[in-house]
């Protein structure tokens, strides 16, 4: 058990999940209760919102997807509920379907230039990526 100055628990192999807020075990965790996952998501989406440079990025994978082309767009602004909002527009406007995972819309096929047009008139600044 390894543990810093402020005598909070760092690491342990015995103590299974530490909860990230009070550095408790998950299972005597006074937290739990009070919105700490709340204020733990609200946090990394701040960072996430600081880590963005403002561009909304629109590339192109076929990655794990046996072939199959998938057009993404990186780096829109907002929270979940936002992108997944952006997203079904996405899709209507292109015909087809797809997803939003991690924060990267997935919109299904080669719909890069149709994209670039529709964000850059809803007045995104986009970057063609790949």
């Amino acid at each position: 058990m390894t543990r810093d100055s402020g005598d909070r628990l760092v690491y342990s192999s015995e103590a299974g999940r530490i909860c990230p807020a009070c550095g408790r075990r998950i299972t005597v965790c006074d937290c739990r209760g009070k919105g700490a996952r709340a204020r733990i998501a609200a946090r990394d989406a701040a960072e996430a919102e600081k880590a963005s440079d403002g561009i909304v990025r629109v590339g192109r994978s076929t990655k794990g997807r046996g072939g199959k082309v998938v057009t993404t767009v990186c780096g829109v602004p907002g929270g979940e509920a936002a992108q997944k909002a952006l997203a079904a527009e996405l899709k209507r406007s292109c015909g087809t379907g797809g997803s939003v995972k991690d924060g990267v819309i997935e919109i299904q096929g080669e719909h890069r230039d149709t994209l670039v047009r529709e964000l850059e008139a809803r007045g995104f600044k986009v970057k063609r990526a790949g």
